[in-house]
């Protein structure tokens, strides 16, 4: 599936208008000159230019906006493709009820095991990935990840 640049600039920028029009939410900090909205505005303003390139360069080909390759009418290779997607979607509804070490470990060991990977070499990778992860985000950048099942653990 090849998506015309015009159409994924399009998504690129409304993505970049969504990003700027969260951060006008966030809490202003007194007696400095930039908050926490300045970081992601950065990065909004980084995707829209971007995606106004690619509108510019898709409208100039004129090219279909969608073009589904032969793998789209195949069943297995369109679930994998859209297993990353699902996977996200799964993570953002199953982990404040169980954490993000489990359900990290769950979607990990599932998309290795649908991906064709060993179980012995799936589990301890999984299990590895997500220690290292939850490290980084948790211990190093202090970010609040949810604990959910795990909450008298942690």
């Amino acid at each position: 599936m090849r998506l015309n640049d015009a159409l994924l600039g399009a998504i690129l920028l409304g993505f970049a208008g969504w990003v700027w029009w969260m951060t006008t939410f966030f809490p202003a900090f007194p007696g400095q000159d930039y908050g926490p909205n300045l970081f992601p505005r950065i990065l909004a303003a980084g995707i829209a230019a971007c995606g106004a390139m690619l509108v510019l360069r898709g409208l100039r080909r004129r090219a279909p906006l969608i073009v589904l390759e032969s793998w789209t009418r195949e069943p297995e290779r369109l679930l994998s493709f859209l297993l990353i997607p699902g996977a996200v979607l799964a993570y953002i509804f199953l982990s404040d009820a169980l954490g993000f070490i489990p359900t990290a470990f769950l979607l990990l060991v599932a998309l290795f095991l649908w991906f064709r990977a060993r179980p012995v070499v799936a589990l301890p990778v999984a299990a590895g990935v997500t220690l290292v992860v939850h490290w980084f985000f948790a211990g190093l950048m202090r970010v609040p990840l949810p604990r959910g099942v795990l909450d008298s653990l942690l």
